[in-house]
């Protein structure tokens, strides 16, 4: 069975469009107010002038400030256009130079850009960008399965293995994975506030499949009541009767019983984990395979990045530089004369 392996990883590429000249509903909620501030502060000092003696400089000095507000009036009308236009759009949020482009954050902390979000497949050999995607949604969640997917038929391999940071774990997106014969590594995001609180996570509770039960840190058994939908996955519900009278309940749950869900396709989820524990230095060999093509990339392009406007042509204009990219690597690899020389076969 022939395979491959390769890393893929997201960043976020800026767009011919400035964060002045994009607007969601926070943003235009802020400027609104901003707005409003300065009305007020106008008015109170026009109300202030009107109480003094008239002069050439009190005269110069209110029309100066009522052609201020003439100028907040016309700026209030214009947002208010832009704000309607904005909710009426799908994501509610609306970019005036780049119309594709969206706020995408960062991972700084409290920053962002207008951009968009690229997607890469890279082989893990021989570091060639194998997949490529430009899209504008600023997360990573729902590109995890589509990317290993285009690496696969790419590379024209039976199974394909996989290596993505905690950004794309996405339960359906790790399924549809393994139901195409790609296995996927990654680590799970810790979004239970269990562990932040000092008391026992999920990952402290044993499933024991033999008899379809999980053992708590106690030694107690939580047994199946019933499965129910949430969020499109059917999840199956567990707990037991004994937490009341618990000595370690202080450090499991503040509710009366403590309840553990598990999705039909759990197993799944723990073949990944298990992956990751056998295989510890799989990050470490994302971040070497994934992170410097884009920052090769982003050096190329310059502090601008994207030079085009519209999604289309974006996408073209990233597929000219990857090309650009795998031409170099190659010709690292292989040397000039033997790449011409292939070409020329």
């Amino acid at each position: 069975m022939t395979t491959a392996s390769v890393a893929i990883d997201g960043s976020k590429f800026k767009a011919v469009n400035t964060r002045d000249k994009n607007f969601t509903r926070a943003k235009m909620g802020r400027r609104l107010a901003q707005i409003e501030e300065s009305v007020a502060r106008y008015l109170s000092q026009l109300d202030t002038a009107d109480r003094q003696e008239p002069s050439e400089a009190l005269a110069a000095k209110t029309a100066h400030l009522k052609e201020k507000l003439a100028k907040l009036a016309s700026e209030l009308q214009r947002l208010k256009a832009i704000e309607k236009e904005m909710l009426a759009s799908p994501d509610q949020q609306i970019s005036l130079t780049d119309s594709d482009s969206r706020s995408m954050a960062t991972s700084g902390r409290g920053s962002g850009l207008v951009g968009y979000n690229v997607q890469k497949a890279v082989d893990t050999e021989h570091h060639l960008i194998v997949a490529h995607e430009v899209t504008n949604t600023g997360f990573d969640r729902a590109q995890l399965a589509k990317m290993a997917s285009q690496a696969k038929e790419v590379l024209h391999v039976e199974h394909l293995d996989v290596v993505a940071d905690r950004g794309y774990f996405n339960s359906p997106e790790i399924l549809a994975c393994e139901q195409a014969g790609i296995s996927v590594t990654l680590p799970k995001p810790m979004t239970s506030g269990a562990k932040a609180d000092g008391r026992f996570g999920k990952q402290d509770f044993v499933y024991l499949s033999t008899e379809d039960v999980y053992r708590c840190p106690a030694g107690e058994k939580l047994t199946y009541r019933f499965t129910g939908e949430e969020d499109g996955k059917m999840l199956r519900h567990y707990w037991t009767t004994a937490c009341p009278t618990c000595p370690l309940k202080s450090q499991c749950t503040p509710a009366s019983l403590r309840r553990i869900t598990r999705w039909e396709h759990e197993h799944v989820l723990e073949v990944v984990q298990q992956r990751l524990d056998a295989n510890p230095q799989a990050m470490r060999q994302r971040r070497e395979t994934a992170e410097h093509p884009f920052a090769t990339l982003k050096m190329r392009m310059g502090a601008t990045h994207f030079l085009m406007k519209q999604l289309p042509k974006v996408a073209i204009e990233m597929a000219l530089h990857v090309l650009a990219y795998n031409l170099t690597r190659v010709m690292n690899i292989m040397g000039v004369k033997p790449l011409l020389a292939m070409m020329r076969a």
